[in-house]
């Protein structure tokens, strides 16, 4: 049963090579422990690791585009072999030598399995560039920040960006420096539906988005240096520096190393599409779902037949959690008797996202 966006687009690319959701909030809202078995979407693979650190029973990753499943492989690799500062340079997260990363790989190439390690093979260039970076949507980042922020800021004004403030001082800096008209300008421009679509996600993952992306995408944006810290921020800090120079995502931070690693025989992955794999699992074998955004791609009888499945799979007081980005996807009546809304919990968690472009987080128990 293939998913329905692969109907509409390809997945033959790494689309994306970071998580771009946060783990901080997503370990919170699925409450894992050792009697945990998780199911998670793979992506790059940090979010996926992430939960790896809080010692589950097991973590099953699943996505059908092979070129993430390579993604989270050549991390697991790298999680094996190299201490954590080599980490950071071969993700990019820190500075490194084209030559250096190259020669990272190099001692995580062994670990990997055969069809991963020829994928790899042939991209040295987007290795040496730093893997993190080398997705269609990261690529798209990238020329914003190379093309068209300078357009807007000086070096000296963006850097001021990440510069210690008060939340009081963080909004002057904002609606007296940063928001300026060629900021609206260009961010409307470049973040709108006809260029995403073509340069950074894709245009079918639009099929059921209405309404103006890019004012959303402002409005979120201008939360995350007002009300967040900039500072703290990883995601913002990608989207303007190309690299993680004073946070870093859960996956990769030094305290969550060691533990992640230690738990690496708890992983498992597979290339398939979610359906498939609960066809094919016990019954009451997952009671841990880490979503992603996957029901954004999905029609609203699509997503509740998943949930119908998930539920059907599930003990009860199973945990899901997911994002909406652009389209409502919660709150199902058809099924409001068998999974009941965590509402308050997620509202709270909602406020603390890091990954600031997300319009709704979502965790739901089955009954």
């Amino acid at each position: 049963m293939p998913a329905e966006i692969t109907q509409f687009a390809d997945f033959s690319q790494i689309r994306y090579a970071q998580c771009w959701e946060d783990a901080d909030i997503l370990l919170r809202a699925l409450d894992i422990n050792t009697e945990s078995c998780c199911l998670s979407i793979a992506s790059a693979g940090d979010n996926t690791l992430a939960l790896l650190s809080k010692s589950p029973q097991k973590v099953i990753a699943i996505d059908f585009n092979p070129a993430q499943i390579a993604c989270l492989e050549l991390r697991v690799a790298a999680y094996q072999t190299l201490a954590h500062p080599q980490l950071l340079k071969l993700i990019g997260s820190i500075p490194a030598m084209p030559e250096e990363r190259s020669q990272l790989y190099v001692l995580c190439r062994p670990l990997l399995a055969p069809q991963t390690r020829q994928f790899w093979d042939r991209r040295d260039r987007d290795i040496c560039r730093g893997i993190g970076g080398i997705g269609k949507f990261e690529r798209y980042l990238a020329l914003f920040r190379r093309y068209i922020l300078p357009l807007i800021h000086n070096s000296d004004r963006i850097a001021q960006l990440f510069y210690y403030r008060s939340p009081r001082e963080r909004e002057a800096f904002y609606y007296q420096q940063w928001n300026n008209w060629r900021w609206r300008f260009f961010f409307h421009l470049f973040f709108s539906r006809f260029l995403s679509g073509r340069l950074g996600r894709d245009r079918s993952f639009y099929r059921y988005v209405k309404g103006d992306i890019s004012q959303s995408l402002l409005t979120r944006t201008q939360r995350a240096i007002v009300e967040g810290d900039p500072r703290s921020n990883p995601y913002l800090q990608w989207m303007v520096t190309g690299e993680h120079p004073l946070a870093l995502p859960y996956a990769l931070r030094p305290e969550n190393f060691e533990a992640i690693r230690d738990n690496l025989h708890r992983l498992e992955w597979h290339c398939m599409a979610v359906e498939d794999l609960l066809m094919q699992s016990p019954e009451n074998c997952i009671n841990r779902y880490n979503l992603s955004n996957i029901f954004e791609y999905m029609s609203r009888a699509n997503y509740e037949n998943l949930l119908d499945r998930i539920i059907a799979c599930s003990p009860s007081g199973s945990r899901l959690a997911y994002w909406n980005l652009f389209v409502k996807r919660r709150d199902s009546d058809r099924l409001s008797q068998r999974l009941r809304p965590l509402s308050c919990l997620a509202d709270k968690l909602y406020l603390e996202d890091k990954a600031f472009f997300y319009q709704d987080f979502v965790i739901e128990e089955t009954v």
